[in-house]
């Protein structure tokens, strides 16, 4: 197959689904792939525009070779929702109730009784909210709300809403894209890509708004930054605003991903009270790559810096990032605490690994502290919910080898056995 820029042309795919449109999501959502009945539909070709934020990847003829980064995925993304409109109700309830009942098997399975969903829509949100109200959610959800400006402005406090199953009280938005598809935006050009200096997904002014919103309905604001001009920018978003809003106390905003940071940038998180919202999986999955990207000094100082973070007093939530890794914990922890890569077991700057106990509270308390809930879950202690996972090794004392080995014996939901090992 013949490839472009290192990705390849969609020639092979149209081949095998001349007649079908199909487009393929890269694992990061910062990226698809589409055959040409795909593009046809969405009206792709050669006059057609990069949008600001994003690029559709062209061959030296300019002809679209079937990459869309970023917000190019649009145009393709709302071909196929104009297909999904033409659904019936019924059936597309029915898609989204096998998909909730699969994901939270999924979550049993690994041990996990707490989710945090980074950005549902409206439409899901009152989904969500049903499920909790006939008491048919198997964990605990605790979800952002996402769409752009306008659509949130008069009703988002209408979305607000806490329970023991599930929670709204935040809003998600995004200033930047993934460094592999050199989607994040950086102070200084890419090391391997002399002269640009990735991409901002959405208007700051737009952000700024978002932030306006989630402030005056005292909700919670996590913003995808993941370049270390993407996280300085929204620092000081964070930061104008607490300045206006001096009386908004404890709004444990926060930056999700947070992954490639200014060395003068990381002592402001501690400042402003910031949580960094990371995953630890990420820096050993992105490995290969990070130092082609960015240099030496820029992936020594500043890449998946959760030591430095710590050493400030700064909060880190943990997770996998779903669907973008596998859900699994016990990987990610073993990410988090050797900064190794499973398959070749090279460390990525060892020196800014997590201790143990810090990966299971970064995992625990601090996610329950991260969505404003550690008096009701993340510890074992009296008055909290009796969600329990019970382990065949003990993380804190077992071989590094004996990591990846560890099982879910047991996954207890509200005091209740929801799986165990036979």
């Amino acid at each position: 197959m013949r490839s472009v820029q290192g990705y390849p042309m969609h020639t092979a795919l149209s081949k095998v689904s001349p007649d079908h449109p199909v487009i393929l999501f890269h694992a990061s959502g910062h990226a698809l792939f589409a055959n040409e009945k795909a593009m046809e539909l969405a009206g792709i070709g050669l006059d057609t525009p990069n949008p600001p934020g994003g690029r559709i990847v062209r061959n030296n003829k300019g002809e679209a070779i079937g990459v869309f980064e970023e917000r190019a995925m649009e145009a393709v993304r709302q071909a196929y929702e104009d297909y999904r409109k033409k659904l019936s109700a019924d059936a597309k309830e029915k898609e989204w109730q096998t998909a909730i009942a699969l994901a939270e098997a999924e979550c049993i399975e690994n041990g996990i009784t707490s989710f945090q969903d980074a950005g549902s829509s409206f439409e899901e949100l009152t989904r969500y909210r049903r499920l909790a109200e006939k008491k048919e959610l198997d964990i605990r959800l605790w979800a952002m709300a996402r769409h752009d400006y306008n659509t949130m402005k008069d009703v988002i406090g209408k979305y607000k809403y806490k329970s023991p199953f599930f929670t709204c009280n935040a809003i998600k938005s995004e200033v930047d894209g993934a460094l592999g598809a050199f989607g994040a935006w950086l102070l200084k050009p890419y090391n391997d890509k002399p002269g640009f200096t990735g991409q901002n997904t959405t208007d700051i002014y737009e952000v700024r708004k978002i932030a306006g919103l989630a402030i005056d309905n005292d909700m919670q604001f996590c913003v995808h930054a993941i370049g270390d001009r993407a996280n300085k920018v929204v620092l000081d978003i964070y930061e104008g605003l607490a300045s206006l809003h001096p009386e908004k106390k404890d709004l444990r905003w926060r930056v999700e991903h947070a992954q490639h940071l200014a060395v003068s940038d990381i002592p402001r998180f501690a400042k402003l009270g910031i949580i960094a919202s990371m995953q630890g999986v990420h820096c050993t999955s992105d490995a290969p790559f990070v130092v082609k990207r960015l240099g030496t000094e820029r992936a020594r100082t500043g890449a998946y810096a959760w030591r430095s973070l710590l050493k400030q007093g700064v909060h880190i939530a943990n997770g996998t990032d779903a669907p973008v890794e596998d859900v699994d914990p016990i990987r990610n922890f073993y990410a988090t605490v050797t900064r190794k890569r499973e398959d070749t077991r090279q460390p990525f700057y060892p020196e800014q690994r997590m201790t143990r106990a810090e990966a299971i509270k970064s995992y625990t308390i601090d996610n329950a502290y991260a969505a404003k809930e550690e008096k009701e879950k993340g510890s074992i202690s009296p008055g909290k919910y009796a969600d329990i996972v019970i382990l065949s090794n003990n993380l804190l004392k077992c071989r590094e080898s004996d990591i990846l080995k560890t099982e879910v014996l047991f996954t207890i939901v509200n005091g209740v056995i929801v799986k165990h090992r036979n």
